[in-house]
């Protein structure tokens, strides 16, 4: 039986149409019930590629004796956040005011009236990672509401005065150039001279970060701003965040060498990475920032180009239930598509090993220096070629093929 989500255009509210969740759209009606009911609501915010929201909606979402808890103690709103981003916005800088760290899948709970008064993101079906069972959350926060518990009044008055004071305009600020400088100063100061990038994991592109530390260079001819710019851009673009094998970036690396991506990919981050890379060659003349340059964009075209000239909003990271398995490789696998020569020439050069460099497989990276001749190159091109062409009879991940101005504009 399918429920409201039926009547929406967004790919990933139509994911959870089948679900025994009673879920609403973010509208008007929502909240009506909920004070018609006097329930509180109960506010998921995800999108298409995020992997902890497919984990989250297959335990909890997809299991019937969840679900009845959710129908029963709460008005369920599912909202897709490259949809409706404002309300992502509101409700995530809620949720770091509660001093917890954000991203989706996003759980909020609010009162009739959209007021927050507490929330988290993933929360497994069975108490685990250090979270509590997802059951036990709804009835701890449903029977708080219910009883009145005053910590409900307190969190929900302290986080609308506060998101009250970010939506106020401040006095005008003036940046100039001086400033610029001073803050990518203080990004320097947070970057991991090992591996590039910022400090710690997961660790994403932050191409924002990287450009204004590049245009700092420009302004001041200043060298620690291009090499930590560089260092970066080379970590990402030898590491396993980037696709060897058929272009484009990963959304973020989950260790901080850039090895083992979280294997969504967006059109956003793409663009910006692309721009970053024109940057970086224009000025070094780069093999590796040409090449990877090239290679994205022909991912661009081949996977992501919509009818109408547009590009799809990003590829999920799951195919077949398994996160990466469209992108990940064993050594026999290897074999049978290029045969030994081949095989242990490509391994060598990509770091594809019999016991795997990831959960038993290998994901293919080039973060092992390895001298390389031109020849080297040409012969690589070719088997990866050859790889793609396998991995194209593979299951694909699933693409949201919404259109977002902003991001096509990027």
């Amino acid at each position: 039986m399918s429920n409201r989500l039926t009547e929406s255009a967004s790919p990933y509210l139509l994911q959870h149409k089948d679900n025994p969740v009673d879920w609403w759209q973010w509208q008007p009606e929502a909240f009506e019930e909920a004070r018609r009911t006097n329930r509180p609501i109960l506010l998921s915010i995800g999108y298409a590629a995020c992997h902890w929201c497919h984990v989250m909606a297959h335990e909890s979402f997809e299991d019937e004796a969840t679900a009845a808890v959710m129908n029963e103690l709460f008005v369920n709103i599912k909202v897709d956040r490259e949809e409706r981003p404002e309300v992502d916005q509101i409700y995530m800088s809620a949720l770091q005011q509660l001093g917890a760290q954000g991203g989706w899948p996003m759980t909020m709970f609010l009162d009739p009236d959209g007021a927050p008064f507490w929330g988290g993101t993933y929360f497994p079906k069975e108490a685990k990672y250090g979270q509590p069972a997802f059951t036990d959350v709804l009835k701890t926060m449903a029977n708080a509401f219910a009883s009145g518990d005053p910590r409900i009044t307190s969190n929900r008055e302290a986080l609308l005065t506060r998101l009250r004071q970010k939506a106020r305009p401040s006095g005008q600020v003036v940046v100039g150039t001086n400033e610029l400088d001073d803050v990518a100063t203080r990004i320097l100061g947070i970057m991991d001279d090992e591996h590039g990038g910022l400090q710690g994991s997961p660790k994403f592109p932050n191409t924002p970060f990287l450009e204004l530390l590049w245009r700092a260079y420009e302004r001041t001819g200043r060298e620690r701003f291009r090499n930590a710019a560089l260092h970066a851009l080379d970590g990402m673009s030898e590491g396993g965040i980037y696709d060897h094998i058929g272009g484009g970036y990963s959304r973020y690396s989950v260790d901080e060498r850039w090895l083992v991506p979280h294997f969504e990919k967006m059109l956003y981050d793409n663009a910006q990475i692309l721009d970053l890379l024109g940057l970086a060659y224009s000025e070094t003349l780069a093999d590796l920032f040409r090449a990877r340059a090239e290679e994205t964009v022909g991912w661009l075209q081949r996977e992501m180009l919509l009818e109408g000239g547009a590009f799809a909003a990003s590829l999920d990271a799951d195919s077949e239930g398994h996160e990466g398995r469209y992108y990940v490789w064993t050594l026999k696998q290897v074999l049978d598509a290029l045969g030994a020569a081949d095989a242990e020439f490509f391994a060598k050069h990509y770091d594809i090993v019999p016991f795997g460099n990831w959960e038993g497989v290998s994901i293919p990276n080039r973060l092992k220096e390895i001298e390389r001749s031109s020849a080297d190159d040409i012969r690589l091109a070719m088997l990866r070629d050859k790889l793609l062409a396998v991995r194209a009879t593979r299951v694909p991940p699933g693409r949201d093929d919404k259109v977002l101005a902003d991001w096509n504009g990027l």
